[in-house]
């Protein structure tokens, strides 16, 4: 613990447990904060939380077992999405380990269940291994395309004494793109007739340099769920994260060069198997194995994004190259209006409320969604000026993730504003982290959007017609149910209830919860 706090960790998320008492000793000692979710599945949504909004690793302190398959769902959110995460976790005693002996929280081989959700998983055998995989670690955090890592210390390994003192490795610094690669990359742009940019998460921290592209080259951009922010929408070149609009599909489809940076160009930011590109493609990604997946790269120029787009930049620009002399502005304005037209009779509900939400809610906001119909909806038509505010985790899927995020998210910036959007369906998965929230006194406004059902799966069922089997379950009041944690709840009648509800959120000191159910009055009218 006190070698993390030398790498600048100030917190952790876990339930202690009678196999990581000796962690526990070490956080005191080191004066890390600990919070206490009331599931480890809880821990790990708060650990992506708090690393989706500051860029630097969520860590985990967990039991052996039944810890790390109960965070197994929230480590796994973290790889689909590419956020770093440190789980530390204990491990049965050295001699038992794989040979089954029934010991207390006993599995055959720990490290083989993270394994495929991590960029390593290790076991540590004596205390001299563990500063160099933590360096390990914080080189792929820091360097390298960020996924988790978990490192699992045997019990009787962590009782051991360590005469020496630990150090922090030194930091690694990002590749950098080669200059032929940016050579080419700027030949094949500056030919394009409808150029188009996408951005992803692993552009995150170029916002000003992807601008600054994408304004020299005169190209709309379209971001994934992850990239959401990192070009405002108020610049007349962005399309958001509108790539599941058929609309905005149609305009990609178009496009003669896509430069894609930071994205996968993945299906799980359209909802489409196959998105269409069908230009050729520049891929600016730390990945190297991006160049040949499902869209192979024309020209791959690996290395970091900002680094890459200023050295775009400098290379556009030493050349006087002109950008796309079509009229992009009026063509993304007539792409919005068609985006307009698209909307169904639901999400234009669902507009109605996020337009009330951003009436209210400044700017830096992080809003925190769920996989939930009204942030689906959010992702095209929700506007967002910064990067890291609008978090949708799309990759993995899994309910229940946007209350634990939104408490990674407030405590990592307990100054900034947080609110969870998520579904009936996705918070009764986390429910119980509502009193962490209360424990902690997080101010978190939590958004309810009520539709008595997991609704995207109801609707594929009645469009494939297949009976409604196990969609459409009870929930409780969720109004009491707010009582009951000692928070304030409150049922939206109308959009002036509504924003004031939101209002009185924002001051309390802890979490509140707000119902807004589907096809009220108000919302249809």
């Amino acid at each position: 613990m006190d070698l993390l706090a030398r790498y600048g960790v100030s917190l952790v998320f876990g339930i202690p447990g009678e196999h990581t008492l000796e962690l526990y000793r070490g956080i005191e000692a080191s004066k890390v904060k600990s919070v206490t979710p009331r599931n480890e599945q809880g821990a790990s949504f708060m650990a992506d939380g708090f690393a989706r909004v500051t860029g630097k690793p969520g860590v985990c302190t967990l039991i052996t077992g039944p810890g790390v398959t109960n965070a197994a769902t929230g480590i796994g959110q973290a790889y689909a999405d590419s956020i770093p995460m440190l789980v530390i976790s204990s491990a049965n005693d050295s001699p038992s380990l794989g040979k089954g002996w029934g010991r207390l929280h006993e599995t055959t081989d720990l490290c083989a269940i993270t394994r495929p959700l991590t960029a390593f998983s290790a076991m540590v055998h004596h205390p001299s291994e563990l500063p160099e995989l933590i360096a390990r670690a914080f080189t792929i955090f820091e360097s390298d395309r960020p996924r988790p890592v978990h490192i699992a210390i045997p019990i009787d390994v962590m009782e051991l004494p360590v005469d020496e003192e630990w150090h922090i490795a030194a930091p690694s610094d990002k590749p950098l793109p080669t200059p032929a690669a940016i050579k080419s990359a700027v030949d094949l742009l500056s030919t394009a007739t409808s150029p188009v940019i996408a951005v992803g998460g692993g552009a995150q921290h170029a916002s000003k340099e992807v601008v600054s592209l994408a304004e020299l080259v005169n190209a709309g951009v379209i971001s994934s769920n992850a990239g959401k922010g990192i070009i405002p929408d108020s610049n007349p070149l962005s399309l958001t994260g509108g790539v599941l609009s058929p609309a905005v599909q149609r305009y990609l489809a178009k496009a003669d060069v896509v430069l894609a940076i930071g994205t996968e160009l993945a299906e799980a930011d359209s909802f489409i198997y196959d998105l269409p590109v069908n230009g050729k493609v520049i891929r600016i990604d730390i990945d190297s194995s991006r160049f040949n997946d499902a869209f192979p790269a024309t020209v791959a120029v690996h290395g970091d994004s900002k680094a890459a787009c200023e050295m775009m930049i400098a290379e556009w620009q030493a050349r006087e190259i002109s950008g796309s002399k079509r009229d992009v502005i009026a063509e993304l304005d007539q792409v919005r209006i068609d985006q307009e037209r698209d909307f169904t009779d639901v999400e234009r509900q669902h507009i109605k409320v996020l337009n009330a939400m951003r009436s209210v809610l400044p700017d830096e906001t992080i809003i925190m969604g769920d996989i939930a119909q009204l942030v689906y909806t959010g992702t095209a038509a929700m506007k967002v000026e910064l990067p890291r505010t609008w978090i949708y985790p799309a990759g993995f899927g899994t309910l229940g993730c946007a209350v634990p995020g939104a408490i990674g998210a407030k405590l990592a910036k307990p100054d900034t504003p947080v609110v969870a959007l998520v579904g009936d369906g996705g918070f009764m998965f986390t429910v119980n982290e509502v009193a962490t929230a209360v424990e902690e006194s997080l101010c978190i406004p939590i958004v309810i959007w009520h539709n008595h059902s997991y609704a995207m799966i109801r609707d594929g069922m009645v469009k494939r017609k297949i009976p409604e089997i196990g969609v459409n379950p009870s929930a409780p009041d969720f109004v009491k149910l707010a009582d009951a944690f000692g928070c304030p709840g409150s049922l939206a009648r109308n959009q002036k209830d509504f924003v004031s509800a939101l209002n009185d959120a924002l001051e309390h000191e802890g979490p509140s919860i707000i119902v807004v159910v589907e096809d009220d009055d108000w919302l249809v009218a």
